[in-house]
């Protein structure tokens, strides 16, 4: 007798384990572009997105939205980065005396400024359009969703001034960005969000950097889920901040983890990108742009340091 309650047991226990790994399995969606996609929400930029966002063009003044990245610069946890420079060879070769230096790179890849892709986030181990981590991940890179997959991301981009919206320096850390708020801002800044777009949002928080790596690395404000859902509804392709945490840190639910970042790229395939520099973008009132990003193809990534421009 038992022994068969034991067995029951068993069978139960297996069942409640087949039952949550199936619904992580359905709560992340299967790709509307098919089972073979691995570049979400990108697959909407096409020619004519790239026509229209190069009509925006007027002045031809060009923003760099990147960062400057050293050993010192605030990361997130476990990262770091270092630069070795170094002469392989120091006997100059030839009658023209010809000489180089070469540089190494020690770190991490997600320091700084950075796309963070489809590969980066999931949900219990179920990334975008259903690939599993236990089947893509090798410790050379992933064999699914790697950032080589993307192409150069061309088309308008906006940018939402939250900073004299909540009239705040720095915005506090867990304000949370409502849809009534983005709509908010949207509608005093005279613009529309619209499918195809880059949005990123001004917080004013890399000011910190630098000055309170401590703050600055523990917590930051951002949209919540709701507003994820409204913006991933709308058909953005990628969306961004200037701090290292893109959604609001600690969370509304605090019983949620990075439940943005998540969803954004699990469920809408969008593309997270982290402290983007806006500024000079604001503070020219260019709140539509040319958005362009051609990030490193690094076989396998998961997230990548990046330089994007604005053009107006």
């Amino acid at each position: 007798m038992k022994t068969i309650v034991n067995t029951l047991k068993t069978i139960a226990l297996a069942a409640t384990l087949f039952t949550a790994v199936t619904t992580n399995a359905q709560q992340v969606p299967t790709s509307p572009y098919g089972a073979d996609d691995e570049i979400g929400a990108l697959n909407l930029l096409n020619e004519e997105t790239v026509l229209d966002a190069v009509k925006l063009v007027k002045k031809g003044k060009v923003y760099r939205l990147g960062m400057v990245v050293n050993a010192q610069t605030a990361a997130f946890r476990h990262r770091y980065f270092h630069i070795e420079t170094v002469q392989p060879e120091t006997a100059a070769a030839g009658s023209n005396k010809f000489t180089y230096v070469d540089d190494q790179l020690i770190g991490w890849t997600g320091v700084g400024s950075q796309i963070n892709g489809l590969a980066h986030y999931g949900r219990d181990n179920v990334h975008y359009n259903g690939h599993k981590v236990e089947d893509f991940l090798t410790v050379s890179g992933v064999k699914k969703l790697g950032l080589e997959k993307l192409p150069p991301i061309v088309t308008r981009g906006v940018v939402l001034d939250m900073r004299s919206y909540y009239n705040q320096d720095i915005i506090k850390e867990g304000t949370v960005f409502t849809v009534e708020d983005i709509e908010k801002v949207a509608k005093k800044q005279g613009i529309e969000i619209r499918k195809g777009d880059v949005v990123l949002f001004y917080t004013g928080w890399t000011k910190l950097m630098g000055k309170d790596d401590k703050r600055y690395l523990a917590g930051g404000p951002g949209i919540g889920t709701e507003a994820a859902h409204y913006l991933g509804k709308k058909g953005i392709v990628a969306a961004g901040a200037d701090n290292w945490s893109f959604e609001a840190v600690p969370h509304e639910n605090s019983s949620l983890s990075f439940p943005v970042n998540q969803m954004m790229a699990t469920e809408y395939g969008v593309q997270v990108l982290e402290n983007i520099l806006v500024d000079e973008l604001v503070e020219d009132k260019a709140w539509e742009f040319l958005f362009v990003l051609g990030h490193p193809l690094y076989e396998g990534s998961t997230q990548v340091q990046i330089n994007p421009v604005a053009i107006k």
